[in-house]
């Protein structure tokens, strides 16, 4: 025993990682932990405090367990069951995560690295949906490696391909018609059709094989090595939410699970699971984690679905993160432990730290109305928020009437939220300003028509943003054009 100690001492100081490090890196996760040292009602107990209560488990059959222990891939499966009611049908729908690790060196050729995770995560597809999972959703460019953190940007572009007609979509739509499945694609993708311009986004596959539609990822983070930002930019599509076969779904990519109100925007489009395609590592989001997308499922009363990649990335060049520390060429350990949250506030175990996984949850989308009928609250505002009928004056006067029945909580809240509407106007005003002085001759005239019909108060929201689209649509400078959409995205947001 000592002498394997020595050795274990020796190897650890020897490298550029902290005994710490490693041993993060080793760990399973939180629910392996809590099985090896608790039993009984003691881990019975511990788990109601932290998750709820426990969700029963899938059972898978032999052969599909099998597959996955000969190609090390851990497989979990869980139900997330509604009550039963007397006039609706149960929706249930199987959704699956799979988190994987890269398959080649990152000094290996892009068509090499790429077709490798195309095999290795084209089975993952396969095993979940012999399993009988209907919606399948991938990590964030699930392609390649994380390969931002360096700043380079050769070769690292040459990742970027069609959305709608690339080899990745190409390769997932015969999957996904073969089986009858949705598929959740996240990719590095080139808009052709418009400059050649990169985004990070998310395609929806049909489960006829067709691309339903495409979603991009709307916060960019800025700091450490999440230098992002070298390769694209934030999504100018706003918050779509995709009419599935299964289901309605929305996808808030990554970094925007920090942000409530991203959340929020899917769920009154209507989002009844919004995907949270990720790539995240250890340090400050670990601890954050397991609560996100939790919290984003019980405060907007849908489903949530958390996915991380897995494993730790090495790159050929060292690169510096702004910290004043050595060059490395690793970003960091990707965590995994991706899970699934229901609107009641249950939620799955996590797939595994450091091992690639398919976890799937069959659940009922019933639970979603049934959560909404439970805190009736927020059911009332979504119902004022969404009216076509009502003007912006009547739903303002209605909203000042229930806050007055509500309890002081409430009333606090809404307090809050009307600070951050006044805090939102005065940015639009900057915006305004900065757009009536930077095109004077184009924008000023067709901004105070604008204005004109946003402070209109007998109209509905609806008009009010079909009205300004046909404002904006006058616009024959394609510079302002594009200001004036940015300004509009910001009408919506102070709206919601």
């Amino acid at each position: 025993f000592n002498l394997l100690y020595f050795f274990y001492i020796l190897i650890m100081t020897s490298t550029s990682k902290s005994t710490i490090e490693y041993l993060q890196e080793q760990s399973s996760g939180l629910e392996d932990i809590l099985e090896r040292n608790l039993t009984g009602n003691d881990l019975e107990e511990a788990w109601r405090l932290i998750y709820g209560n426990r969700s029963n488990k899938l059972n898978f059959n032999d052969n599909i367990i099998k597959s996955c222990n000969e190609n090390n891939i851990e497989i979990k499966g869980y139900h997330i069951n509604a009550e039963i009611e007397q006039l609706r049908l149960p929706r249930k729908v199987k959704i699956a995560a799979i988190q994987n690790a890269i398959v080649e060196p990152t000094t290996s050729p892009i068509n090499i690295q790429r077709e490798a995770l195309h095999n290795r995560v084209g089975l993952m597809i396969e095993l979940a949906a012999q399993a009988g999972a209907n919606i399948i959703g991938l990590q964030e460019a699930w392609t390649m490696p994380f390969a931002f953190c360096t700043r380079e940007r050769l070769p690292w572009t040459e990742f970027a391909e069609s959305a709608e007609d690339g080899p990745t979509t190409k390769f997932l739509s015969n999957i996904a018609r073969k089986y009858g499945i949705v598929i959740i694609s996240p990719i590095l993708e080139r808009d052709e059709s418009k400059d050649d311009v990169i985004w990070n986004t998310a395609v929806v596959i049909s489960h006829t094989g067709n691309v339903i539609g495409k979603s991009r990822k709307n916060h960019i983070p800025r700091v450490g090595d999440f230098n992002e930002s070298t390769y694209y930019m934030e999504s100018e599509l706003g918050h779509p939410v995709f009419e599935t076969k299964y289901g309605l779904i929305g996808i808030n990519i990554c970094y925007g699970r920090h942000h409530p109100q991203n959340w929020m925007s899917y769920a009154l489009n209507g989002a009844e699971i919004i995907f949270n395609p990720s790539a995240t590592i250890s340090g400050l989001s670990e601890a954050l984690w397991p609560i996100e997308a939790r919290n984003a499922a019980i405060a907007n009363h849908c489903f949530t679905v958390a996915i991380n990649r897995v494993g730790t990335e090495i790159f050929e060049n060292p690169f510096t993160s702004g910290d004043g520390k050595p060059a490395h060429k690793e970003f960091g350990h990707f965590y995994g432990a991706s899970y699934i949250a229901a609107p009641n506030g249950i939620r799955t175990p996590s797939l595994s730290r450091n091992k690639e996984g398919i976890l799937i949850c069959e659940i009922d989308l019933n639970l979603c109305r049934q959560t909404k009928d439970t805190w009736e609250g927020k059911k009332k505002f979504e119902k004022l928020m969404k009216n076509d009928i009502k003007t912006k004056g009547q739903i303002e006067t209605e909203i000042n009437n229930i806050i007055i029945n509500e309890s002081d909580e409430i009333k606090i809240q809404f307090e809050e939220m009307k600070i951050k509407k006044e805090k939102f106007q005065n940015k639009l005003k900057t915006k305004f300003q900065y757009i009536t002085s930077t095109f004077p001759l184009e924008a000023q005239n067709i901004i105070s028509k604008i204005e004109q019909v946003h402070n209109n108060m007998n109209i509905t929201l609806k008009q009010e943003m079909e009205q300004i689209k046909k404002i904006i649509n006058t616009v024959n400078n394609e510079i302002v054009k594009n200001e004036l959409e940015k300004f509009q995205s910001g009408i919506v947001m102070e709206l919601i």
